[in-house]
């Protein structure tokens, strides 16, 4: 682990510069906090105008105190933070955690980075600022203004909101999820959530890493580092409205929003995305207690018919339908059940089951090869104890003998069962009061081994390239002022990556599109050639069909007029001659340089309707031939790739190909490309390829 954060994060020593003797004063609560946390380290308030604080004596400076200092606590005035950063440069602090505001938050974004520069110049690092500070049970340290320490537990947490830690903090005692560490870090000036997800991965105190995520400076660093680490990880993410889409010039830049993207860069990254606050606690719950769920085959017990439908239906709405059990586990579960039982899955042992029942059942169907992971519910009936059959489910569980299974648990009933549920929450085994919530965060340790299965599959062979000449291409444009290229260019940037594109010319006259036209073969379609009419259909710039010489001559003249009455200011540099590829199913692949997460690929169907439909899916470029084939199953119509209706399956793997080979171009020419697509690529049956039809290709400003 890196000994400067360890020195931040897990410090001997604390300083609290800004330390007040007001009750009232953030400077004073510090303090408080970090005796009443019972820490064990050296407490040393700063402040030049007092002598003793809490017992504690108290130094004009943090050069006074005479001795090592690790972490720096700062609570004073945003106007005096850059002197104390000095300060505690010279005394050789490891790192500060900056608790005042009034920095980036509020516009004053140069005072923020001189402050960093400094304190990097003495080799510290910095924590904020604008945050609550930081908490950690297994160090009894609470060196910020929340409250206390959180609810034991193996999570930890990294906040970006200061205000919802202190709200998850207090929450983490009514809910029952514990948390070992708690990090606020507010502006990210420096320390970022990449750079703690690696410190979490490596700390022996935490078994599953809570984010909750407002924005990312550095979005491709952030996927590396959850891809690297070794723990899971349950996301909130605020704040994804969609941006820019008016204004984008390519069919992707219109359909792409931050929380597409956002959402297509957390699963990526191995990361568990939970979809409110309540979702975050309840995953965060299982997650940091139960193993990840290696299979599909999900059981779930219940004394309840009600429940166990409930149960059932969750299954299906959060993607893991329910399985019948085979014959052997269903023989099993007839022994500790009456005749009129269903033991199919959910294993009803009806309202007689008792504890003898439920201790039998969770032994005999969590200890079964089948099952992959395990849901037991209970209904609070008038001839059981729910404390009894919590006892019975946590030795069933405990006797099967089985460490490599997840389990969750619902209880459904008053407060007896609410305490129940506490009492096998604190022997690890999750517990929730509504069964839906126990499948679901039995689900989400499904997603998540599938998500690690994923992010092994390794990475793509481009094979031969030529990105010399693809750069070549753009350099010309740029030269002549241009901030697109041509569907000519395009094309020839694609053909350097090895994308398949159909043969196309440039003809500057009716004599030119007539050669070319018989050198490429009939039918043929000509297209409008104009940098500045990027969408050429609704120009009239684009005639298909055409099957003799006197058909491209009229459609050569009706082309160029369509395209002077639609833009008469638009430089025209000629008329497209291209081969009539067969037409098939048409989809469309794209791009665009996002400003947190850098290049991504778009897949989606395509032709005229993509805008309206929005089907698509987006990944951060670049992906592999395995990632590409899933992004073509999660498109609403993925069935249309398979064949419907009598129509064969499409050619899957060679699309995958090309979807891999476009993801790597739009990485290696990150600085060249702001976005880009193919559209429409026809996609033809199993076994006969792809053919880019049309391209598109905007240039970054520079």
């Amino acid at each position: 682990m890196d000994p400067i954060l360890t020195g931040l994060l897990k410090p001997k020593s604390i300083a609290i510069i800004g330390a007040s003797t007001n009750p009232t004063k953030i400077g004073y609560k510090v303090v408080l906090n970090l005796i009443e946390s019972q820490y064990k380290g050296g407490i040393y308030p700063v402040n030049p105008s007092a002598t003793e604080i809490l017992g504690l004596k108290c130094y004009p400076t943090v050069n006074d105190i005479p001795y090592v200092v690790d972490a720096a606590v700062i609570t004073v005035p945003a106007k005096g933070v850059l002197e104390v950063t000095k300060q505690c440069g010279e005394k050789g602090v490891k790192g500060l955690i900056i608790i005042t505001s009034g920095f980036g938050e509020v516009g004053d974004v140069e005072l923020e980075r001189e402050i960093v520069r400094v304190a990097k110049s003495y080799g510290m690092r910095v924590l904020g600022p604008n945050i609550v500070g930081t908490l950690s049970n297994s160090d009894h340290m609470n060196a910020s203004f929340a409250p206390f320490l959180p609810l034991p537990g193996k999570a930890s947490l990294v906040s970006q909101s200061g205000a919802l830690l202190i709200a998850m903090d207090a929450a983490t005692y009514t809910r029952r999820v514990g948390f070992d560490k708690m990090i606020s870090i507010g502006n990210m000036s420096d320390v970022d959530f990449a750079e703690l997800i690696r410190y979490l991965s490596e700390d022996p105190d935490t078994s599953c890493i809570t984010l909750y995520v407002e924005g990312l400076h550095d979005g491709r660093e952030f996927i590396n580092a959850a891809r690297a680490c070794k723990k899971p990880i349950i996301m909130l993410k605020a704040g994804v409205s969609e941006h820019g889409a008016a204004a984008a010039a390519s069919h992707t830049g219109s359909l792409a929003g931050a929380a597409k993207v956002y959402s297509a860069a957390i699963e990526q990254a191995g990361i568990t995305q939970a979809t409110d606050l309540n979702d975050l606690f309840d995953s965060t719950l299982a997650l940091s207690l139960q193993p990840t769920m290696k299979g599909d085959n999900l059981l779930i017990l219940t004394n309840g018919g009600g429940v166990g439908v409930l149960a059932t239906d969750a299954a299906e709405k959060y993607g893991l339908p329910l399985k019948f059990a085979p014959p052997e586990v269903q023989e099993e579960m007839k022994k500790h059940m009456p005749d009129f039982g269903s033991a199919k899955n959910p294993v009803d042992m009806t309202g007689m089951a008792g504890n003898d029942w439920y201790y039998e059942t969770t032994k005999s169907a969590f200890a079964h090869p089948w099952v992959d992971g395990l849901v037991v519910l209970y209904c609070q009936t008038a001839i059981t104890n729910p404390a009894e059959i919590a006892e019975a489910i946590h030795r069933g569980i405990k006797d099967a003998g089985v460490t490599d299974k997840p389990v969750t648990i619902s209880f459904v009933g008053g407060e007896e069962c609410d305490n129940a549920m506490e009492w096998l929450v604190e022997r690890g085994l999750p517990a929730y009061n509504a069964p839906d919530l126990a499948v679901k965060s039995i689900i989400n340790l499904r997603k998540q081994q599938q998500i690690s299965e994923i992010n092994n599959n390794g990475s793509y062979n481009p094979g031969k390239i030529d990105s010399e000449k693809a750069r070549a291409i753009i350099a010309v444009a740029r030269k002549a002022g241009r901030d697109a290229l041509t569907e000519i260019e395009a094309k020839q940037v694609f053909k350097c990556y090895g994308l398949p594109v159909t043969a196309t010319d440039l003809a500057t006259s009716e004599e030119e599109a007539v050669e070319l036209a018989e050198k490429i073969g009939f039918p043929i379609v000509m297209k409008i050639v104009s940098a500045d009419i990027l969408h050429k259909s609704d120009a009239g710039g684009v005639k298909v069909n055409i099957k003799n010489t006197d058909q491209v001559r009229e459609a050569y003249r009706t082309i160029l007029e369509n395209a002077r009455n639609y833009k008469p200011d638009a430089l025209i540099e000629g008329v497209a001659v291209q081969e009539m590829a067969p037409w098939a199913t048409e989809v469309i692949i794209g791009s665009i340089n996002d400003k947190t997460f850098g290049p991504t690929v778009m897949f989606g169907l395509g032709g005229i309707f993509v805008e309206v439909l929005k089907d698509v899916v987006f990944r951060v470029a670049p992906i592999s031939v395995e990632e590409a084939m899933r992004m073509q199953n999660e498109i609403r119509s993925a069935a249309i790739l398979d064949g419907t209706r009598g129509e064969l399956p499409r050619d899957k793997a060679a699309l995958a190909k090309a979807l891999a080979a476009y993801a790597y171009m739009v990485d290696d020419l990150k600085d060249e490309v702001a976005e880009s697509d193919a559209n429409p690529v026809i996609l033809y049956e199993t076994g006969k390829g792809v053919k880019v039809v049309d391209a598109r290709i905007i240039l970054t400003k520079k």
